[in-house]
Formats: C-alpha cells, sequence, structure tokens
C-alpha cells in the first residue's frame, strides 16, 4: 500500500481549482503501474514521488494524465511542491522529465520557473476550422493584436484567443472537426482565452487526453507567454499577469504568470499558486501485468 494525498490546485479554498493526486514513495513502481494508478484516481494529472538521482535535489516526480505520462505539468508541481514543504518556506528543486525544476514557498504560495523556454510549434491554425471546432461564430477568433498560435515547451498546446467572456462560455469541442483541428495542428489540447476584468480568463479542453476540460493548466499559462509575446501584450523586463480559469464549469482557479523579457525575448517564465489538502489515504499496487 502506498501513501496518497489529494490536492486542489491553484485555488485557496477546498473544492476548487485543480484536483490533483500525490502519490509517495513510489519508486519501485514501473511505468505500467503508474499509469493505472493514475486511471484510478481518473484525475487530470498524478505525481508519483520517488527519491532523487541527486541527493542536493529534494525529489524525483513523474506525472501522468489518465491515458499517458507527461514530461512536465504547473499544477502537480505547484501541489507536490507544497506537500513536500510541509507549511514551510524555502526552496523545493524537483526532478522531473522534462528537467529540474525549482520551486520557491513563500508563505503559503509556490512559484516555479518553467524548465523550457516556449518555441513556436510546426502544426498548422486555420481560424475558420477552430471556429467549427469550438462551435463558435468565425468572428469570435481572435481580438485585439491575438490571433491563433501553437506553442510548445514541454507539451504543446494550440492557444485560440476569443473575442469576449460569452463567446468563451459558449466554445464546446464539437466533431468532426475537433479531430480534424487536432491532427492539422498536431496537438491534443486547446487553450482559449480572452481579456478578462483583471488579466485574462481562460479554458481548456483536451479531451484526446482524457481531460475534457482542465480547471487549471499551469504548463498551458507558463507557455502562453510566447503567444501574449506574439501578440504584443508583453514589455521589457517583468510583466505581472493573473490568470482565471475552471470559471465556467464551477472550479474557479488564479493562476500566476510572471514574464521576464531581456532585449524582447523571452529570459524566464514564473508560474505561482496556492494549494489546499482535500484527502489522503492509501491505494494498493497494481500487480504487474
Amino acid at each position: 500500500m502506498l501513501e496518497y494525498h489529494v490536492y486542489d490546485v491553484f485555488t485557496d479554498r477546498p473544492f476548487a481549482g485543480n484536483p490533483l493526486a500525490v502519490v509517495m514513495g513510489a519508486d519501485g513502481l514501473s511505468t505500467a503501474q503508474m499509469q493505472v494508478i493514475a486511471r484510478e484516481f481518473n484525475l487530470s494529472e498524478t505525481i508519483f514521488v520517488m527519491a532523487p538521482r541527486d541527493p542536493a535535489n529534494t525529489a524525483r516526480v513523474r506525472i501522468f494524465f489518465p491515458t499517458a505520462e507527461i514530461p512536465f505539468a504547473g499544477h502537480p508541481t505547484i501541489g507536490c511542491a507544497l506537500h513536500l514543504a510541509g507549511g514551510q518556506d524555502g526552496r523545493i528543486l524537483l526532478e522531473e522529465e522534462a528537467g529540474l525544476v525549482p520551486v520557491e514557498i513563500r508563505e503559503g504560495q509556490a512559484e516555479f520557473i518553467a524548465p523550457k523556454l516556449p518555441v513556436a510549434h510546426p502544426g498548422k491554425t486555420d481560424a475558420e476550422l477552430i471556429a467549427r471546432a469550438l462551435d463558435l461564430p468565425a468572428t469570435a477568433i481572435g481580438f485585439a493584436g491575438h490571433r491563433p498560435g501553437i506553442w510548445q515547451g514541454g507539451p504543446a498546446f494550440l492557444f485560440v484567443p476569443v473575442a469576449g467572456l460569452d463567446d468563451l462560455a459558449a466554445a464546446r469541442p464539437i466533431e468532426p472537426s475537433w479531430s480534424r483541428l487536432m491532427a492539422e495542428a498536431q496537438v491534443d489540447s486547446a487553450y482559449l482565452y480572452t481579456a478578462g476584468d483583471s488579466g485574462f480568463r481562460a479554458r481548456m479542453f483536451s479531451p484526446t487526453a482524457g481531460i475534457p476540460e482542465d480547471p487549471a493548466t499551469g504548463s498551458a499559462s507558463a507557455i502562453l507567454a510566447a503567444q501574449l509575446l506574439e501578440s504584443g501584450a508583453l514589455t521589457e523586463d517583468e510583466t505581472h499577469i493573473l490568470l482565471q480559469q475552471g470559471i465556467e464549469m464551477g472550479r474557479p482557479s488564479r493562476i500566476g504568470l510572471t514574464a521576464i523579457l531581456r532585449g524582447g525575448k523571452l529570459d524566464e517564465i514564473r508560474i505561482s499558486g496556492k494549494a489546499v489538502p482535500i484527502a489522503e489515504g492509501r491505494i494498493r499496487v497494481p500487480e504487474e501485468t
């Protein structure tokens, strides 16, 4: 039996934000066993904690969707770091598949530096197809200087700016256009955003990866910095942006994005948020098949 903890991440109140399962003592698990446990929890992500390869670091971790492993994700990084910190301020160093991720803990909030700076992804975008795939009118796609783009920084996302909050609320993946869009964009997720009362409001759809909608997506929030730079929404030095996600699905989340530009190029991206403990227990180890 393995110890586990469930947190709601990117929120300061229970039953909001994005749920996360943290499985401790996972050193003896195979990849297949981790995948079975992640499917059993059936949350957007489950993180498995092991002894670090380098004793100078805090832990080695692996992160799983219900359907596959991913090299890096934001809300597991935040939730796991806060759990390992045990309520103390300090620095947590997580060995993730994408690289070493430092996390600063301060007054109950965690902030990590993205392990990779985002780059353009080779997939194709088509505004008319995007509109059909999201059941929106063509006029809903884009606003001000923002146009659809595809960026990757570990995972890859199609970023879709929509004209307003009503369009954001009305969006939903529609087949067969959705599958065609994902194939052409060469991704499995679309991150929609629009201007909000403070910062940006967002939604993230990823049914292909077993996540119909995600209430908070830290990795996409970090990669969003490249989309915002392309759209002219960032300034030299530091830009601090509040991202709100999950409101339309009843799980409001608050994500802090800090983008640092040097010479007009992204130099560092930081994501911050809180987490609330929800449940704990023990789970059986699946038999090897």
